[in-house]
């Protein structure tokens, strides 16, 4: 993903108010308030603070956990997805006036139960169990509590983990807005699918063949078969295959970039649509568009990804999952991993 705008106008800088007790569960922690001793309640949470460092800066510490400003929910967080690459984004390094805001905790994507309402918070409640995604420029989900803006969030069903909520906001967000929002696909047309066995990619395979396009998947050739099981009906290996091989198509999903972004421009029938994550194309189509976009948070787009895994229509496509305490492990792997990391925070 390339530089970033806000998902939604988050809340950065505004004093949090007290989070709201109405109709609180009892036993739940009303975050914001202090312990009796009047001492601030930490949480276990992953930071970082030198861009330089990558995955390899991160930190287990400890955090006061966050309060809930207007229109905020604190979410106690059970399990959270990363992108590597958000190290790499302005957002995850300074707030909306560019000033430095580490140290930062990582991760945009979670799945929990809210605890706490901040004040004009409507849509959801106390209890409640929800996935979505967060603001870039504000604090993430690498941690045991999170505040979102209630927005972002939206309800994940009981019969649908946890795990599996908190590894679909991104990945699932991207492929749809990407596909239908911004490519205009329809049925009988046809799709590129750029790393069509990555976490991303593999969303756009199966979203792209469920509204009835034919989909060629790429990647390396380890990933064909993984490729094809997420419902590609060809795949092109970018080390060994001529991708031009594959003539004319109405849309390419461009998670490269770089020479392939360029190559795959010009396979774009007129009227086409060349679609990218990794920044503006470096080439147009002839007779077509190029757009490039930021994923948003979108509560009724949510709602319809989970419903397609709850009965069947959609995988998920998870790789590791690690708790908390091994989470700098988990993203510092010695060998490539396939499939999404996703940190279980609580078991």
């Amino acid at each position: 993903m390339a530089e970033t705008t806000p998902t939604h106008g988050g809340v950065d800088t505004l004093t949090p108010t007290k989070p709201a007790k109405a109709s609180t569960p009892k036993g739940t922690i009303i975050l914001g308030d202090s312990s009796p001793g009047g001492e601030t309640i930490q949480m276990k949470a992953i930071v970082v603070t030198d861009q330089a460092a990558g995955t390899a800066g991160m930190t287990l510490v400890e955090r006061p956990e966050p309060q809930a400003a207007i229109n905020d929910v604190v979410v106690e967080v059970h399990a959270s997805g990363f992108v590597g690459t958000e190290l790499a984004w302005p957002s995850t390094w300074t707030d909306r006036l560019d000033r430095d805001r580490t140290p930062v905790i990582p991760g945009h994507e979670l799945a929990g139960v809210v605890t706490a309402l901040g004040y004009g918070t409507t849509g959801l409640s106390v209890g409640q169990r929800v996935f979505g995604l967060t603001d870039w420029y504000r604090d993430g989900t690498l941690a045991e509590y999170a505040a979102v803006e209630a927005r972002n969030l939206a309800p994940l069903p009981g019969d649908v983990d946890f795990t599996v909520g908190a590894s679909l906001p991104i990945s699932g967000l991207t492929a749809w807005q990407g596909l239908f929002d911004h490519g205009r696909l329809r049925a009988g047309q046809s799709v590129i699918a750029h790393g069509a066995a990555g976490a991303v990619g593999s969303m756009v395979t199966q979203l792209a063949r469920l509204a009835g396009a034919y989909v060629i998947g790429t990647g390396r050739a380890a990933d064909r078969q993984a490729a094809l099981d997420f419902g590609a009906q060809e795949f092109v290996d970018l080390e060994n295959d001529a991708l031009e091989d594959v003539g004319g198509v109405d849309l390419v999903f461009d998670l490269i970039g770089g020479d392939i972004g360029t190559r795959s421009a010009r396979l774009v029938r007129a009227g086409g649509t060349l679609v990218s994550i990794v920044g503006p194309p470096e080439a147009r189509p002839v007779d077509g568009l190029a757009v490039d976009f930021v994923v948003e948070s979108d509560r009724a787009q949510l709602s319809e990804i989970v419903q397609r895994v709850r009965d069947g229509r959609l995988r998920t496509n998870i790789g590791t999952v690690a708790a908390l305490n091994d989470a700098v492990a988990a993203f510092n792997p010695t060998e490539r991993r396939p499939g999404k990391t996703i940190i279980c925070v609580r078991p």
